[in-house]
């Protein structure tokens, strides 16, 4: 059986503006597949160039190398409006003097729709985004959320084969935010178009996206699954983004059953599986771990897990969960997240000697450090 065609594909993308005298490479030898259907995003900060991927991707910037593929046709150089995608800014750019209905309708009439065509997919379309019993208002009339459902209505109702979203949550507040996240996904199930969604929010990729490509400085440093980029962060970079994780460094005392084994002082140590690299004792190795995974206790647990000693010198109550700072003995601060409940009760205070432990699996070397 032949492989289906990638909804999008970038082949040895480089993309460089020129300064002045200098020149900019925003883009730096990306490839990059994107299957039929899928939700992906493209994380990362302020200028890593995730916005230029997505321009070049809708024909607005044109790559200095390289080449674009839309369904297995090579789109590079051809204009944007001769390419089967649409895409939505977090500015909505609605006809104010439009109804809902003229807005959607708008990039139908321009292709000579036939009218009674127009109006069952509009108001198909204005049912998908619930927004049905608003198609004759104007756009002043509706909140930011209800305005964000129309540009993605006009959007989708031309049925383009993929949609670009960049960075279209962005004036809303959180609470809006967190639910048009929902939506979002909800949306793209229905339609079953690829949307590609450009963010330097790691909350709204890691609930929405299928996959996701971590950049920076114009070049993926990851590309996984959500669940796989937080549990298993491949590098520095990745695991400080996504996320609160806590980076601790040691040399392995002993290696032996696919674990090595970092002896910090009495009863205290750091293990953390090899991955099958080849690490011999005296490596020096960095590692991950989730706040969330650590458990903090008056004494030391019992067991071979991973344990250490420390000071409590901060605690901050975030609502749902209570963050604790512990600068351990090696120096080191870890930051802990402890769930709120009837049960937890005050487990420590600032000031407070405690111990911090977590499960062997729950450490996770970072790629770039690891030898092999």
């Amino acid at each position: 059986m032949e492989a289906a065609l990638p909804a999008i594909e970038l082949t040895g993308v480089i993309k460089e503006f020129r300064t002045g005298h200098d020149v900019v490479t925003a883009v730096r030898e990306l490839d990059l597949t994107i299957a039929e259907g899928e939700f992906f995003s493209l994380l990362g900060p302020s200028g890593c160039g995730k916005t230029t991927t997505m321009r070049i991707i809708a024909g607005f910037e044109e790559p200095t190398a390289g080449t674009v593929s839309l369904h297995g046709r090579d789109v590079t150089g051809v204009p944007p409006n001769k390419r089967d995608v649409n895409m939505v800014f977090q500015s909505y750019a609605l006809f104010p003097h439009m109804n809902v209905f003229e807005n959607v309708a708008f990039g139908l009439r321009r292709r000579n729709v036939a009218k009674d065509e127009i109006s069952r997919r509009v108001n198909e379309m204005l049912t998908i985004v619930n927004l049905d019993g608003r198609s004759h208002r104007r756009p002043r009339e509706l909140s930011g959320g209800q305005q964000q459902r129309v540009a993605l209505a006009r959007a989708l109702v031309n049925k383009p084969r993929a949609l670009l979203l960049d960075e279209p949550l962005g004036a809303l507040d959180l609470k809006l935010r967190q639910a048009m996240q929902v939506e979002l996904k909800r949306i793209q199930r229905e339609v079953g178009i690829t949307f590609v969604y450009v963010t330097h929010d790691q909350g709204e990729a890691l609930t929405m996206s299928d996959r996701i490509a971590v950049m920076n400085e114009g070049a993926i440093e990851q590309l996984a699954s959500p669940r796989e980029i937080y549990e298993h962060p491949s590098s520095r970079f990745v695991a400080g983004f996504i996320g609160t994780s806590n980076l601790l460094a040691g040399k392995a005392s002993s290696v032996s059953g696919g674990d090595a084994v970092i002896e910090v002082g009495a009863g205290e140590r750091i293990v953390v599986g090899t991955r099958d690299l080849a690490i011999a004792p005296g490596t020096e190795l960095e590692l991950t771990v989730r706040p969330e995974k650590i458990e903090l206790s008056a004494e030391r647990p019992a067991g071979p897990g991973c344990a250490l000693r420390g000071t409590v010198t901060e605690v901050v109550y975030l609502g749902t969960s209570t963050s604790f700072t512990v600068t351990t003995t090696t120096g080191a601060d870890v930051v802990v997240f402890q769930q709120n409940s009837a049960l937890a009760g005050d487990l420590a205070s600032r000031g407070d000697q405690i111990w911090l432990s977590w499960q062997p699996a729950h450490s996770y070397l970072i790629g770039q450090s690891a030898p092999g």
